[in-house]
Formats: structure tokens, C-alpha cells, sequence
């Protein structure tokens, strides 16, 4: 079988922040701005606290089968909470969404530099 790319994007809100971990996470905003943010395998953190107190961690996983991308969800999740319970930040709603790179479906672009090989 081939290995299949899985991007997996797990969104929560922070809950409970004290004044000095929300100051914590003000100070370091720029570098965990949404507009920056990539997909990589140990996870890549953004957050907004202006508007409300969301953030995203994305991460690549890999597998074999359809039937993997479920656990490489429930892995980023669990690796998500992981990282927010070792530095103490509440969290709620916690949520994840994969896909599978191999079913994505290619841009124009893509399309063109593929034909011409």
C-alpha cells in the first residue's frame, strides 16, 4: 500500500485563562498568528484572543488506509490537549477535521504541472 498525507486541523477555545497566562499568550501572538499558520507533524498552534479566545493546532499525520485517518484525528487531539494541559491552559470544544491529501482535489495549477509531468 502507499502512505497517504493526512492534514488534520484540531479547534478549541481557551477556558479559564488567568490574567497572566492570557498575558502569556499576548506576548507571544505574532508567532502563533492564523495567517502564518502551517500544517506539520509535531503541530502547529495559532490563536485569536481579541476577537474571542479560539485557537487551532494543525498537524500532518500519515497512513495506509481509509480507515486510518480516524485515528491520526483522535491522535492530534490528544496530542493538542496534551500540549495546552502540560503549560496549564484551560481548554473547551475541542474538535478535529482531517483529510485525506490523496482525495484532494487538485487547483488548476496543480492540474497543468501534473499533466505536463
Amino acid at each position: 500500500m502507499t502512505e497517504r498525507t493526512f492534514r488534520v486541523t484540531v479547534r478549541g477555545s481557551f477556558a479559564a485563562l488567568s490574567a497572566e497566562q492570557r498575558a502569556e499568550l499576548a506576548a507571544e501572538a505574532d508567532q502563533h498568528s492564523m495567517l502564518f499558520a502551517t500544517f506539520t507533524t509535531e503541530g502547529n498552534l495559532s490563536y485569536e484572543l481579541a476577537p474571542r479566545d479560539v485557537f487551532s493546532f494543525r498537524f500532518l499525520a500519515t497512513g495506509e488506509a481509509d480507515e486510518d485517518i480516524v485515528p491520526a484525528g483522535a491522535r492530534a487531539e490528544a496530542a493538542a490537549a496534551s500540549w495546552l494541559e502540560e503549560r496549564g491552559y484551560g481548554y473547551k470544544n475541542l474538535r478535529s477535521q482531517a483529510e485525506d491529501m490523496s482525495k484532494a482535489a487538485l487547483s488548476k495549477r496543480q492540474r497543468k504541472a501534473q499533466a505536463q509531468g
